[in-house]
């Protein structure tokens, strides 16, 4: 990441909209705006199936259900923030291969730090479960608050956006399916 870059643009960004770069609370922001954006997209050059290296064999042929992961993430069209949870299923494959339930989490961590959108971060998840894990059937459901659509534009807080991802069996079985989407709707 080139801070330097990073740091010239918000010195663009604050003289365009009138500021005085020279004033006390002005002065750092640049430094501590490329810094943040160094931390919040630290997963842009990150192979999100390296973190799902843990792998175990289990004659576990029943479904996984990791829900409420934490996320948050920017915009690439606007680059405002968008947060919420992920829910996260699948369903062992044949040979009965299995990960860590954090490397789910990692996953998602992975995917949302960078530019993103929401439907991207939804189907990349599923994609690199269905790579690393060869599960029988992965689903991902993910639920967000995009402060460009609170903040500007429409100004409507509080609205989520929702979008599915469904692989394998969670496809072709709409009782998988259902059991699914019916663990991650339960309240805890």
């Amino acid at each position: 990441m080139d801070k330097e870059k990073i740091m010239q643009g918000v010195r663009m960004i604050l003289e365009g909209v009138g500021e005085d770069l020279e004033r006390e609370g002005l002065v750092k922001t640049p430094e501590r705006v490329a810094k943040m954006y160094e931390e919040l997209l630290w997963g842009v050059d990150i192979n999100p199936a390296d973190v799902i290296q843990a792998m175990f064999m289990e004659e576990h042929e029943e479904m996984i259900v990791v829900k409420d992961i934490p996320f948050y993430s920017i915009c690439e069209h606007h680059l405002i923030p968008f947060l919420g949870k992920a829910h996260v299923a699948y369903i062992p494959g044949p040979e009965g291969q299995i990960t860590g339930i954090s490397k789910l989490a990692r996953v998602v961590d992975v995917l949302s730090k960078r530019l993103q959108v929401q439907e991207r971060i939804t189907t990349e998840v599923a994609d690199t479960l269905v790579k690393a894990l060869r599960p029988r059937g992965v689903l991902v459901v993910i639920e967000a608050e995009h402060l460009c659509m609170s903040m500007r534009g429409v100004k409507k807080p509080g609205t989520l956006t929702i979008t599915s991802a469904v692989r394998g069996t969670f496809h072709t079985n709409a009782a998988s399916r259902a059991e699914a989407m019916s663990l991650i709707r339960q309240k805890s």
